[in-house]
């Protein structure tokens, strides 16, 4: 059974139970049903004894992932109970979401929290840490929940502990006034409220905003529209140690491991100051924490110049990088390479792309800004392979109820910018690729080499003086420096022996009078 088929979506899930009759939808049973959108088993409630119904619903939430969603009522006793899973594996880093909350429509966005996940309200300085039990609800089902569970025990504080009833009593209102609840008369006329969602009510809301941090990365909050939100923001970080050892993922460290105390290591056959000397530096793994090397080593690219390739990989949780620098001096223009790519030949080109370089394919509408992927020596096919995965993988996770046209659009916008994406990096057809770096610290290969390549043009510029000041060089001096500090501290010593002077002169005429 494929994937698509174990997870289809909430939409297609609801058109599914639409078409079940009515004895269909009550019947219960614990076998597996192909035929029902959800599955149902008697379980045992803990809470009387008796035996009530557990409802497990696979589903998919669009550019998001897979999730199980559990929900357990008991009949006799009227307990309930409902969480939500993730169906997929620990993502490779942390993701912490940012949702400002302006509007009252912002309080349906909905939000998937895993057991590992802790939300953070920093107007109301309001945190609630890591539970036991994934949720998956909106913003709106999220204060009311907060509001349910502090005035639970209100009556019994403000005998007990009249302090503390005071504080939470005033956190207790500060939420009230966001959920804008009031007692309403129903429409049938009677004097039972009517009920209304918060976000429908037309009163006025403080604005706040919700944090969601989840170091395993299966928490969610939703975006409007599209990643363009500007109320919507998500940010990935590398575990610490202790978050991986929560989740299970690696082992407590070793208290009896000692570290070796060396610096640095000179390794190899070589002699120092050559190509093949192997610098070595102890470390700690960004992913893990645990101890690892991280190896340096000087290369020279025929035809271009000295780079020094920086090399990590932890044998404890597989985390692996590299990275490239320059090793010469900082050219005085920047340099423009523009590559003609006519077939697979092409793709497998040495390509050295600085942190300093920005990448552009102008038949897809591809711009990788300066800094974008750091510094790589790889392939053309394997630059090109890294920037497919970082844009496939990236926080495109939709709204997932949401098809407005608006984000129809973007949908397809984006699914079609990823085909033309998959058909460049195979060659399928050509494509113009521009590397264009005000360092001149990029390379890519010369076939020809040492007589010009006629499907690359190499062009150098003269750097602006904005590209100057983005890089450093406008404040930077190399020469005649020493000059300048002899004359500073030249300044500094006359104007001293001046005051020295004045000084003099009014002691004595202070002594004369």
């Amino acid at each position: 059974m494929s994937q698509e088929e174990l997870f289809p979506t909430i939409g297609t899930i609801a058109d599914k139970a639409d078409q079940l009759t009515e004895n269909e939808v009550h019947n219960v049973t614990a076998n597996v049903d192909e035929d029902r959108p959800m599955q149902e088993v008697e379980s045992l409630c803990m809470k009387c004894g008796e035996q009530g119904i557990t409802r497990m619903l696979l589903t998919s939430i669009p550019y998001f992932r897979e999730i199980i969603v559990m929900s357990f009522r008991c009949e006799h006793c009227g307990a309930s109970n409902n969480e939500v899973q993730s169906a997929g594996a620990i993502r490779p880093e942390g993701t912490l979401y940012t949702a400002k909350i302006l509007a009252r429509s912002d309080l349906d966005r909905q939000i998937v929290r895993s057991a590992s996940a802790s939300i953070v309200i920093p107007e109301l300085q309001l945190t609630l840490p890591s539970s036991a039990r994934s949720q998956l609800t909106t913003v709106e089902g999220l204060i009311r929940d907060i509001t349910s569970d502090l005035s639970m025990d209100q009556p019994l504080r403000r005998v007990q502990d009249e302090d503390s009833y005071t504080k939470i009593q005033s956190l207790i209102d500060k939420l009230g006034e966001i959920l804008g609840d009031e007692d309403e008369v129903g429409d049938d006329g009677d004097n039972a409220p009517a009920v209304k969602k918060a976000s429908e009510k037309d009163l006025p809301m403080p604005a706040f905003t919700v944090k969601v941090d989840d170091p395993s990365g299966n928490s969610w909050i939703e975006f409007i529209g599209s990643i363009s939100d500007p109320k919507w923001n998500m940010r990935t970080y590398p575990r610490t140690l202790q978050q991986n050892i929560e989740l299970g993922l690696v082992a407590a460290p070793d208290e009896s491991a000692n570290l070796d105390g060396n610096e640095n290591e000179v390794v190899g056959s070589g002699t120092e100051g050559t190509d093949e000397e192997i610098y070595i530096f102890p470390g700690t793994c960004s992913s893990c924490g645990h101890p690892l090397d991280t190896m340096m080593k000087k290369v020279n690219i025929p035809y271009f110049k000295d780079i020094i390739i920086m090399s990590t990989n932890c044998d404890r949780c597989g985390y692996r990088d590299n990275e490239v620098k320059s090793g010469a001096a900082i050219s005085e223009k920047g340099k423009k390479l523009t590559l003609k790519v006519e077939d697979r030949e092409d793709l497998s080109r040495d390509i050295l792309k600085s942190e300093t370089a920005g990448l552009t394919i102008p038949e897809i509408d591809l711009v990788l800004t300066h800094g974008t992927l750091g510094g790589r020596f790889t392939t053309l096919e394997g630059i090109l392979e890294q920037v497919y995965e970082e844009l496939s993988d990236k926080i495109f996770s939709g709204d997932s109820a949401s098809n407005t046209p608006e984000a129809v659009k973007e949908r397809v916008r984006f699914e079609k910018f990823l085909g033309d994406l998959k058909e460049i990096k195979s060659a399928a057809r050509p494509f113009t690729l521009v590397l264009d770096d005000p360092l001149a610290n990029s390379y890519i290969q010369n076939l020809y080499a040492p007589d010009p390549d006629p499907a690359m043009t190499v062009e150098l510029y003269e750097r602006t003086w904005e590209q100057n000041e983005e890089l450093g060089l406008n404040d930077m001096k190399v020469e005649g420096y020493e000059s300048d500090r002899d004359s500073s501290v030249g300044e500094v010593g006359v104007k001293q022996s001046g005051e020295s002077k004045v000084e003099n002169v009014a002691v004595e005429k202070t002594l004369d009078s």
